[in-house]
């Protein structure tokens, strides 16, 4: 007899759970919360939320297709157009952490976008992206290594 395989609907989505009142995108997030706070590294959950990209207006038209993809082709120019931001989920006094352990669509264009922002206004960080568990534990003893060699 063979086994029936259904097709994947879409992107795979994360599971919300909740945790010390405190509601995670993924159970991933919430293993690197306790393991932060385990270690005693002082973290906010989805703290900060920066501007990568200024809003601005757009002064030239542009024909596009409505949103939902469907009907006619639309002057979608002449408007304003939202900023791009980008929220980590644990930002600590020298260090962020994003955990992803299925990056959608959007997501390297925005981390590559994070990237460069760092890169020029916050210098004294370091990024970590664990993908699993086994790395939200590396970057514990990474993140404690380097503060013991820098006290």
């Amino acid at each position: 007899m063979k086994k029936k395989y259904k097709k994947k609907k879409g992107p795979v989505r994360a599971k919300k759970v909740s945790f010390d009142g405190i509601t995670f995108a993924s159970g991933l997030e919430r293993y690197m919360y306790q393991a932060l706070k385990k270690a005693k590294i002082h973290a906010d959950y989805e703290g900060c939320t920066f501007t990568l990209q200024e809003d601005f207006m757009f002064n030239i038209e542009s024909y596009e297709r409505q949103s939902n993809g469907k009907g006619e082709m639309v002057n979608r120019g002449n408007k304003k157009i939202l900023p791009i931001k980008y929220t980590p989920d644990f930002v600590g006094s020298d260090f962020v952490i994003e955990c992803k352990g299925r990056a959608n669509e959007s997501f390297p264009m925005r981390w590559k976008l994070f990237k460069n922002y760092v890169n020029h206004k916050m210098t004294h960080v370091t990024l970590y992206k664990p993908q699993n568990q086994k790395e939200c534990d590396k970057v514990i003893e990474l993140i404690t290594k380097k503060r013991k060699t820098n006290e």
